[in-house]
C-alpha cells in the first residue's frame, strides 16, 4: 500500500487489522484455535499483542512464508490430523461477521468444502496482455479474447472453510506437483472436490489499497454510529 508498515498491522479505530479481525472470528465459538502466520520479524511483536487480547481460546503466531499458499501451509502443518474442519481467513478481512463465518461453516459441514463469495456486478472481459507502440511511447494494453457472462462469476472471499483431511491432502498434492495457487479453494478444486460458494457481503472487503482503508474506516464509523 505504498506504505513501510504492513497493512495488516495498520490501525483501524487504533487498533492493527490482524487484532480487529481476530476479534470478529472469535465471535465465532466454534472456531476453537487460531494460528496466524505472519512475517518472520513480526512474529515476536505479534505474539506480545495478542497476549493482550482475551480471545478464550489458544492463539499461535507462527513464521509465514514468502506467499499466502506457503504461511497457510505452515500453518496447516500445526493443525492436527483430527482436526475436523479448518477455516482460512484474510487477516485484511476485518468486516466479517459472525453469521456469515457461521453460515459458510455450516455448508462445509454438510459438503466438505464450502467458500464466501459474492457475484459479479462489472462485464467480465477475459483478456491477454499486449504490448503496441503509440507516438514512440510502449503503452501495457490488453486484448479482449472473451466476454464471460457475469451470471457464472463469483467474487471468491474469506472464511473459505474445508474438512481437515481434505485440505491437507490438497496442500500435499500441490507440493507434490509443483502447483500454485491464489486461495484454498483452487487447490481443493485439483482434487476434483465440489467447491460451494456461500453468499457473501460487499461489505467483507480485502484491505489492499489506500482507498479500501477509507471506505474500512467509513463502514467502522457506521457500525459504531448503529447504522
Amino acid at each position: 500500500m505504498g506504505a513501510e508498515t504492513p497493512k495488516q498491522f495498520l490501525e483501524l479505530g487504533g487498533i492493527p487489522l490482524v487484532i480487529f479481525t481476530l476479534r470478529r472470528l472469535a465471535a465465532c465459538p466454534a472456531i476453537t484455535h487460531f494460528f496466524v502466520a505472519t512475517l518472520p520479524e513480526e512474529v515476536a511483536p505479534l505474539e506480545k499483542r495478542v497476549g493482550q487480547e482475551k480471545f478464550g481460546r489458544p492463539v499461535r503466531v507462527l513464521r509465514g512464508g514468502a506467499t499466502r499458499q506457503e504461511s497457510v501451509a505452515r500453518a496447516l502443518d500445526e493443525v492436527s490430523a483430527d482436526t475436523e474442519f479448518v477455516l482460512v481467513h484474510d487477516a485484511v478481512r476485518p468486516f466479517v461477521t459472525r453469521e456469515q463465518i457461521e453460515r459458510v461453516m455450516a455448508e462445509a459441514q454438510a459438503c466438505g468444502a464450502a467458500i464466501l463469495g459474492i457475484p459479479a456486478t462489472d462485464t467480465i472481459k477475459e483478456v491477454k496482455r499486449v504490448a503496441q507502440s503509440r507516438a514512440s511511447q510502449t503503452e501495457d494494453v490488453a486484448l479482449i479474447t472473451a466476454t464471460i457472462r457475469r451470471e457464472r462469476i463469483v467474487l471468491a472471499q474469506t472464511p473459505q472453510v474445508f474438512r481437515g483431511s481434505l485440505l491437507k491432502e490438497a496442500f500435499a498434492r500441490a507440493a507434490a506437483d509443483g502447483a500454485t495457487a491464489s486461495d484454498e479453494s483452487m487447490l481443493v478444486e485439483r482434487l476434483g472436490q465440489d467447491v460451494h460458494v456461500v453468499h457473501g457481503s460487499e461489505r467483507n472487503i480485502k484491505i489492499t489499497r489506500p482507498a479500501d482503508m477509507e471506505l474500512a474506516r467509513f463502514y467502522l464509523q457506521q457500525e459504531l454510529a448503529g447504522k
